[in-house]
């Protein structure tokens, strides 16, 4: 788990960020997802958590669309970078989504794209056990994984199973192909899905 963060807060100091180049490929199919998730719910839509927010990349797209929306981070770097984007309704935090303060209050949707995929099953464990906590009833969680792969110990990725194993308080509502243009090899090769789960305490 360590190892990994350490991997990732090296690349944000090079300046290297591949990751940010899928949400522009993606942005119409990640679009609808958001959409979804508006369409099930009355106004105001609440507050959402973006775990592992980088640059912040998606957190002003939540806000725009009418969430309160916060982003996380483990790298100051990249929460200093997106912080200087500004926007209205947006708050960031320095924090590891593997031991999520309570202090952040409590949320009715959590997007994850691309930061559950990078732990062990440890950190999968405790990012799950940190989103259960700030859940309001009914929460939703949307998440973009790679599969497991022979190079997970380089790009990440991880199996249906292991996404239920570390939500064993959510139900999974929906698993479906993510658009793999824009990711180039080898992230192509990993057949990644987003995961739909629901919180059921």
């Amino acid at each position: 788990m360590i190892k990994w963060m350490t991997n990732y807060a090296r690349m944000y100091r090079f300046g290297v960020a591949p990751w940010e180049r899928y949400g522009k490929a993606a942005a119409e199919s990640i679009a609808s997802l958001l959409d979804r998730e508006e369409a099930e719910r009355s106004r105001p839509l609440g507050r959402a958590l973006d775990l592992g927010c980088g640059r912040g990349q998606f957190t002003p797209e939540l806000a725009r669309r009418g969430w309160d929306a916060v982003g996380v981070d483990y790298v100051p770097a990249a929460i200093e970078a997106a912080s200087r984007k500004g926007g209205e309704g947006v708050a960031y935090v320095v924090g590891d989504v593997t031991d999520l303060s309570s202090d952040l209050g409590s949320f009715d949707f959590f997007l994850d794209i691309g930061c559950f995929q990078g732990f062990d099953a440890e950190g999968q464990r405790a990012e799950g056990r940190g989103a259960t906590a700030l859940a309001n009833p009914g929460a939703t969680l949307l998440m973009l994984a790679f599969g497991p792969t022979r190079l997970r110990s380089r790009i990440g990725g991880v199996s249906q199973a292991e996404v239920e194993a570390a939500f064993p308080d959510w139900a999974l509502l929906d698993v479906q192909p993510a658009e793999t243009a824009g990711l180039g090899w080898p992230m192509n090769r990993t057949a990644p899905q987003w995961y739909r789960l629901r919180h059921h305490p």
